[in-house]
């Protein structure tokens, strides 16, 4: 018994804790009638270290979309802003590059007992030493990345209207839900957020599709458990991959990173997201 938790942990290390791969979905969910389709990188939870070549290699190999979306935690330490940047200089995309940030971006990790991970949800939040978030926002700014913090856009993509909403991290108390109110029922709404805590409140504003991270899909699932864990608020049953909210998609990427301090990854492989979006059908 010992010597198979001793495989698993080495497995989860060593193994998947590097398997990358790219998930795509299809989603016929455009404005009926345009002839436009859009590819959508969903990216979440990079937790970048400085020298993380691996990943490095992982972002660079990723094909080419139209939009690219990070949903935060890009930074795994806070010596890290010159390679996260670097490193998705290659992702960004066609007509348009956004991000947000999360509570690793903003605070540095520190190392905690895994065992805190399964007390109350309230009461594991806390803060610590500032991070370099402003340097890695400004940085991704002169890099041509958009940052969607607490702000709502009206943009044109290949000539379809979106209503755009980002929202800065719910899970650190720091987004502000009034940006959200849907003022062109008649563009696509796409909500961007870290934690995917608000997506119920966004599904009944009338986004139609919501993307988020943070939940690192549980980062350890069990057969017919699935995630153990997941640090938010929503059902556990919710911590990966694309779901309905009433009319709303939701999508909530399992991330690519780790915290340094719990490298570690069991049956959840780190991954990337194409979301290939097409117009509905009516």
């Amino acid at each position: 018994m010992l010597g198979a938790g001793l495989l698993c942990i080495c497995y989860g290390v060593f193994v998947e804790h590097h398997w990358f791969r790219l998930t795509r979905y299809r989603l016929d969910i455009l404005p009926a009638g345009g002839s436009a389709r859009l590819s959508v990188l969903h990216l979440s939870d990079l937790h970048f270290v400085d020298g993380d070549r691996r990943k490095e290699r992982f972002l660079a190999r990723l094909p080419g979309a139209d939009v690219t979306i990070v949903t935060g935690d890009l930074l795994g330490e806070a010596d890290a802003v010159d390679a996260v940047v670097r490193a998705v200089r290659p992702v960004r995309g066609r007509l348009g590059s956004f991000f947000v940030l999360g509570s690793n971006d903003y605070y540095r990790p520190q190392p905690l007992n895994y065992l805190r991970y399964f007390a109350d949800y309230g009461a594991r939040r806390r803060r610590t030493r500032g991070s370099r978030a402003d340097d890695l926002a400004r940085t991704l700014l002169a890099d041509g990345w958009v940052h969607l913090k607490n702000v709502r856009r009206e943009v044109a993509l290949d000539g379809t209207p979106f209503e755009v909403v980002g929202l800065d991290d719910p899970h650190i108390h720091r987004s502000d839900m009034r940006v959200a109110l849907r003022r062109s029922r008649g563009r696509f709404g796409l909500a961007v957020v870290h934690s995917p805590d608000p997506a119920p409140e966004l599904a009944a504003l009338g986004y139609d599709l919501i993307v988020a991270g943070h939940t690192h899909g549980g980062q350890v699932r069990l057969p017919l458990v699935g995630a153990l864990v997941t640090n938010s608020h929503m059902p556990r049953g919710l911590a990966r991959g694309l779901h309905r909210l009433g009319r709303a998609y939701l999508h909530v990427s399992p991330g690519i990173g780790t915290s340094k301090y719990a490298p570690f990854r069991f049956l959840c492989r780190p991954e990337a997201t194409l979301l290939e979006l097409a117009p509905s059908p009516t």
